[in-house]
């Protein structure tokens, strides 16, 4: 008697990390190519001690507007500072403020999502109708607003930006809270008679996070423009701060005849904008599964 000839058993094998990395990139091009170029502005911004050929802060007037050139890759300002070195320093500011807007923002956006969508009724309302109230300003005439009020300067605008975006936060935790709170992890939580504060730290906030970390990589640029923004019209930094916007506003009324005073710091807010929305456009496709590509 014959016997009946049988499949060998396949195995099945996960892949490699280096082929879960090339495959993560080949699909992901746009965002390996905001890392680079965010990554080797950090690194340019960290290493600015040793890498910047002359001080960001020393006035040599008969430097002043020179030409882009080997000596000054991006030429002086009109009191001779070399403007390559401006730019690496007026980055450390720049990173820091979009850091700092969006840490705040999230901090005091998130919170209130999470009471609003978890206890509904009177409450949610309430914090809705105050979150509504902010946003029914333009984006950036209730940061002038509030700097106007408490008076211009760096940290002054770094509050009022905070202000301003915080209530996008709320409505998306809010949100995300709202569809967590219907699963059977958090029923099973509350018939084992787990308290409300407990429920919404240890099983809603965590699962409630991702499209919030999703947004603020994106906003994270914005908050870099608003900031330059403000400094552009005198609300912002203020001297001897080194801040793109303001370096840009300072030489605003030289713009025609020497195009690199105000080019450079622009093209710097260009390049870091785009970088950190192609990885907010990267993060979003990885964190967010129902989120369908469009490239």
């Amino acid at each position: 008697m014959t016997e009946t000839p049988t499949l060998p058993e396949t195995t099945f094998l996960r892949p490699s990390w280096g082929l879960r990395v090339r495959a993560f990139i080949a699909n992901n091009k746009l965002f390996v190519i905001g890392v680079a170029i965010f990554l080797s502005i950090l690194l340019a911004t960290l290493l600015a001690d040793w890498i910047v050929p002359y001080s960001p802060t020393k006035v040599a007037f008969s430097q002043k507007l020179l030409p882009p050139s080997l000596d000054h890759l991006m030429g002086t300002d009109r009191f001779g500072r070399d403007i390559f070195s401006r730019v690496l320093y007026g980055a450390r500011t720049s990173l820091l403020v979009g850091t700092m807007v969006t840490l705040m923002a999230i901090l005091i956006g998130a919170p209130i999502g999470l009471i609003s969508g978890y206890f509904g009724g009177k409450i949610d309302t309430a914090l809705m109708r105050i979150s509504d109230v902010f946003l029914a300003f333009p984006p950036l005439l209730l940061p002038i607003s509030i700097v106007a009020a408490l008076g211009p300067g760096l940290t002054n605008a770094l509050i009022a930006l905070a202000i301003s975006w915080f209530p996008w936060y709320a409505r998306i935790m809010r949100g995300a809270v709202m569809r967590v709170r219907k699963e059977l992890y958090v029923d099973a939580a509350r018939a084992m008679g787990v308290g409300p504060a407990k429920i919404m730290l240890r099983h809603i906030a965590p699962n409630s996070l991702t499209p919030v970390i999703v947004q603020g990589s994106m906003d994270f640029g914005y908050t870099i423009l608003a900031a330059a923004s403000l400094s552009f019209i005198g609300l912002g930094a203020r001297p001897p701060t080194i801040e793109w916007g303001l370096m840009a506003a300072s030489a605003r009324t030289q713009f025609l005849e020497y195009w690199w005073t105000v080019l450079s710091p622009g093209f710097a807010i260009f390049l870091t904008v785009l970088a950190v929305n192609l990885i907010g456009d990267g993060v979003c496709d990885v964190l967010d599964p129902k989120h369908e590509k469009t490239r």
